[in-house]
């Protein structure tokens, strides 16, 4: 699959408000600072689609970005930054989970890990929660170009190890490089190809 086109549709903060576009929709989930605005850029070919920022927990809303005008990436609230209050971290955990709960048009969910260290414990929770509900996932390990080559296979094996998934699962991405993006891509296509939502 080639992206030809993306482009921003909306931002909603919390339950009740989200959007349906008619379309199948991808969701991307993963930690704070895991790197997902880099990589929704990287995906539409744009260098400020997604806002990046330093600072970890930046993400407070839920947004939407029609890729192709054949199906829309959700951009999730990153979980697990330990810098903020309890009632906040709360509020967007259960933005996540609201979403997956009232989403008509989920297709799939792209679960990002940090190939530089091995998946937390939240992201172990996220992908038992993602399983145990039969949502469709696939799993990138990011920042690829933060390793050495030597230490690839090593990372492949901690990330499958700790998630209990094959290692042929685990997708290694570079948003810098953008090894990997072809994977990727053909994998959220095999998710299209295979939902069978209202649009049906």
């Amino acid at each position: 699959m080639e992206i030809k086109n993306a482009r921003f549709l909306k931002s909603v903060s919390g339950k009740g408000e989200y959007p349906s576009f008619n379309v199948p929709e991808i969701a991307v989930v993963g930690r704070s600072n895991v790197g997902k605005s880099s990589f929704i850029n990287m995906l539409a070919n744009q260098k400020r689609l997604a806002k990046t920022s330093s600072t970890p927990g930046r993400t407070r809303l839920v947004n939407y970005f029609m890729f192709n005008e054949k199906f829309v990436l959700v951009d999730l609230p990153g979980y697990g930054f330990a810098k903020v209050q309890k009632n906040e971290k709360d509020l967007w955990e259960s933005m996540i989970t609201g979403y997956f709960a009232e989403s008509d048009y989920l297709a799939g969910i792209v679960l990002l890990v940090d190939s530089r260290h091995e998946p937390t414990e939240k992201d172990v929770q996220m992908l038992a929660y993602l399983m145990s509900y039969n949502i469709p996932t696939i799993i990138v390990a990011t920042k690829l170009d933060k390793i050495k080559k030597s230490e690839i296979e090593r990372s492949k094996i901690r990330i499958s190890s700790t998630l209990k998934v094959g290692k042929e699962n685990v997708i290694l991405v570079s948003n810098e490089t953008r090894e990997g993006k072809d994977r990727v891509l053909e994998k959220i296509e095999q998710l299209l190809s295979n939902f069978k939502g209202e649009e049906q």
